[in-house]
């Protein structure tokens, strides 16, 4: 048992609080004792590394109400309640408060134990979701990568996080540049097997007897296959529709023969490039249905919003550092041509943008605008496509402005409330709105 996770005793009777104390010290937990709930209240948190142990019947603040009160700092905590001989239906009505269990006196140690260790193990799963989900929504490492807060972005960060905790294989497909290389790397650094080995192969890289080598081995192979160089940990196989029946065949084989859970976790990604196709069409029926009972679909650029204005600041900013000079102010016309352009190619495709926006604004030529047709010669709708509710158009722009601002005034509020001549409470509307820290740029 992790001395990281703390069991917190309340207890008004001192005997009580002392032998409970010692039996789960014995049991290899750490162990806070309160007198009261409401000395107890003062050190237990959101967020508090461990589970609540307290007796139901308590002078002053009772155990009810002290649950109540937990309840209300973190829903999620586990709370075992005592309760005396009798007490049965105040514990029910505990349990549908929020309890976890309850113990009714006089308890058997050996039972208070296994609740302890239940209790905690239940917590340090919530507090690890906890510190993924903040991993992810604060862009540490790998998941800075993927910025956004569009609607489509949130939900395919909680898939990431759900489904890479989860010992199934994975298919990813999706439009070509939207990042799916990118999510099999973070299902692995946020699931079971992160620091075990991550294994990336292109299926579209060689003959079928040399591909068919290079995954499985054979007589001729020069090298350890890669569902053995990948053991125990995460398979990667890029473009898995280039795969030909016979090898998809064969990779069924070898994922069905692993048994559940897997050993090896494949990740498939399938690329949608034809408009229209599917990964359903792309592949046999059993081997499709093998990977897709965990499937994740990236969302196109174009389906991302305000996202699209974001992540050009962002592409555009790290182009301006490389060349060493100002990132480009986009005018209110210009974010309109962003957000209206349909971007076939993704990110990739913005990226690019950015950067030539960069280069072109140190020559002083060119405007986003050309930068977009340039991009499809052979079509006007480069920049014309469905239209967006204007308030999308204000909004995404207004973000982008006061973004950007911030940025240029390493937070400075007075300054930002000068150039966009915003009164304080109107800043921080607007700043709250959008979800923008002054934190994030001092």
């Amino acid at each position: 048992m992790s001395k990281s996770m703390k069991i917190a005793i309340v207890d008004d009777e001192s005997d009580m609080r002392q032998s409970i104390g010692q039996w789960l010290a014995l049991s290899g937990f750490e162990t806070e004792t309160y007198a009261g709930a409401e000395e107890a209240l003062k050190a237990i948190g959101a967020d508090w590394p461990g589970a609540v142990i307290s007796d139901i019947r308590m002078p002053g603040v009772d155990g009810m109400t002290f649950l109540k009160r937990l309840m209300s700092v973190d829903s999620a905590l586990p709370v075992i309640m005592i309760t005396g001989h009798g007490d049965v239906p105040m514990a029910v009505e505990a349990m549908r408060v929020g309890a976890f269990d309850f113990l009714e006196k006089p308890f058997n140690p050996e039972r208070m134990t296994e609740l302890a260790r239940k209790a905690t193990q239940a917590r340090r799963l919530t507090l690890d979701n906890r510190a993924l989900r903040r991993e992810l929504s604060d862009g540490a490492g790998i998941m800075h990568k993927l910025q956004g807060s569009s609607p489509v972005m949130e939900r395919l960060r909680e898939d990431i996080i759900d489904l890479g905790q989860a010992e199934g294989h994975v298919l990813i497909d999706g439009e070509t540049g939207t990042g799916k290389t990118l999510v099999a790397h973070a299902l692995h650094a946020v699931g079971a097997k992160p620091g075990r080995k991550f294994v990336l192969h292109s299926c579209q890289s060689g003959d079928e007897a040399t591909l068919a080598a290079r995954l499985f081995g054979g007589d001729d192979a020069t090298q350890l296959p890669l569902i053995e160089e990948a053991r125990g940990g995460t398979l990667v196989l890029e473009h898995i529709e280039a795969l030909t029946p016979a090898l998809q065949a064969r990779l069924l084989a070898w994922i069905d023969g692993q048994g559940h859970p897997p050993e090896t976790r494949v990740v498939a990604i399938c690329n949608l490039q034809e408009q229209g196709r599917t990964c359903e069409d792309l592949l046999r029926p059993d081997l499709f249905y093998r990977l897709a009972a965990m499937k994740i679909t990236l969302p196109p650029l174009r389906a991302r919003g305000e996202d699209i204005l974001s992540l050009f600041t962002y592409f555009a900013e790290q182009s301006a550092q490389d060349y060493g000079c100002p990132a480009p102010e986009v005018t209110a016309q210009e974010a309109a041509q962003l957000l209206q352009a349909p971007w076939p190619g993704n990110i990739r495709q913005l990226q690019n943008v950015a950067e030539r926006a960069v280069l072109q604004g140190r020559r002083g030529t060119g405007s986003i605008a050309s930068l977009l047709m340039s991009e499809d010669e052979t079509s006007s709708t480069a920049i014309t496509t469905e239209g967006k509710p204007l308030k999308q158009y204000v909004d995404a722009f207004e973000r982008m402005l006061i973004d950007n601002t911030m940025r240029r005034h390493r937070g400075s509020i007075v300054s930002v409330m000068d150039e966009l001549c915003l009164p304080r409470r109107t800043l921080n509307e607007k700043m709250a709105k959008y979800g923008l820290n002054r934190s994030d740029y001092l």
